[in-house]
């Protein structure tokens, strides 16, 4: 009977020990080994939905302060950042000759009220004439009938009588017209007035200026702006939310508001109003959304992330947004079954910002669903549930 080599015992002895490092290997790590996954627990929870948007600093009420007519700057008395009071001087332009048309409008004036008095003392002497005149008439014409004046003479008295009338009613007339030329003057006079105190440039509102725009010695066009300015209580945040959550939002919401500027520090705030106006392109709905207090360092311009609570929901099964999978028509999740699972669908509600997803329907508190896995799940897998992917068993 031959017996075998050594070295062929060797040989077997490495193609046995490496066949078990083979099958070893398929169990532990190959296709027939079980899938590492992490689990999460069905549980009932309170669940705040809320919608994020990124929005811009602005204000509702701004105001271009200068003159409406062509001047040159002569001071400037604020800065930017300053706080004024409705009402309060802020700046001034050269009047040039504006004090001067004052006081020819006023000299005018006068003249014209002189000229009343004069047309008023006129008409009191022609009606004056005038009524004497109507009684020499009738008189004349009285004693005309007795044969005591010739027809002549009645005739001129009754002339006179006329003219007299007509001399009365022009200077009524001209009594009308110095009146309607002293209130032209008084008209004009108003309008150089205003011109003069336009050239004082005063805050229309109480509130905060944002630039200034020009400068003393400056030549200014009509409308052209010397100092720029809002009013606080007007500042909002123009924010852009997406059409698809923006449905429930509503005026008087809550909301954080987290600046540019001060990252770690949220501002409360509330929906003050919602536009009818969307923007096709982005799909994005435009929400303002104003400070409960306004900061006392914010600056127009600034990008800021707004976050708005819509609903809270009491006592609901919520899962993980990583948990959920789609086969064929339907959403749904993989139970935990005894170290199996099990493709569960599920009726879904809403979806919240920390990635939680209420179920409607499909799950009951307390069952276990696999959350992240480490490649895709068939039914036919066995599972090994790790605290995390990276390698550690729970």
């Amino acid at each position: 009977m031959n017996t075998p080599k050594p070295r062929a015992l060797i040989l077997i002895a490495l193609g046995l020990l490496m066949l078990g490092g083979f099958i070893f290997l398929m169990l532990r790590s190959g296709p027939l080994a079980p899938v590492r996954v992490t689990t999460a627990t069905v549980v009932s929870a309170v669940l705040e939905n809320s919608v994020f948007g990124v929005g811009v600093v602005e204000a509702e009420r701004s105001y271009a302060i200068g003159p409406t007519i062509a001047s040159r700057v002569q001071r400037v008395l604020v800065d930017v950042g300053d706080s004024v009071k409705a009402g309060q001087l802020l700046a001034e332009m050269d009047p040039v000759d504006l004090d001067e048309r004052v006081a020819a409008s006023q000299a005018a004036i006068a003249r014209a009220r002189h000229a009343v008095d004069v047309a008023r003392a006129q008409l009191r002497d022609a009606e004056v004439r005038q009524d004497l005149a109507a009684r020499n008439a009738r008189r004349y014409a009285s004693l005309g009938e007795q044969a005591f004046f010739s027809d002549a003479a009645v005739e001129s008295k009754q002339q006179e009588s006329q003219s007299a009338l007509a001399v009365s009613s022009a200077a009524r007339a001209q009594l009308e017209a110095a009146r309607l030329d002293l209130e032209r003057l008084g008209a004009e006079r108003a309008a150089v007035e205003k011109l003069r105190a336009n050239v004082r440039l005063h805050a229309p509102v109480a509130g905060v200026v944002t630039a200034r725009d020009a400068e003393p010695g400056t030549t200014l066009v009509a409308g052209q702006s010397v100092l720029r300015m809002v009013d606080p209580t007007s500042v909002r945040i123009r924010t852009r939310i997406d059409q698809g959550r923006a449905g429930a939002i509503r005026n008087g919401q809550e909301a954080l508001v987290v600046l540019r500027s001060r990252p770690g520090t949220p501002v409360p705030g509330k929906v003050a109003r919602i536009e009818f106006n969307s923007d096709a392109v982005t799909e994005e709905r435009i929400v303002q959304v104003g400070f409960d207090h306004l900061p006392g360092d914010f600056s127009l311009g600034e990008l800021a992330e707004v976050t708005i609570a819509t609903t809270r929901s009491e006592g609901v099964l919520a899962v993980p947004n990583a948990a959920l999978h789609r086969q064929g028509d339907a959403s749904g999740v993989w139970r935990v079954e005894d170290g199996t699972i099990r493709f569960v669908p599920v009726q879904l509600g809403e979806t919240a910002l920390d990635g939680r997803v209420v179920v409607l329907a499909g799950l009951r508190e307390g069952e276990r669903i696999v959350v992240h896995s480490e490649r895709e799940l068939r039914a036919e897998d066995s599972i090994k549930v790790v605290e995390s992917l990276d390698g550690k068993q729970r």
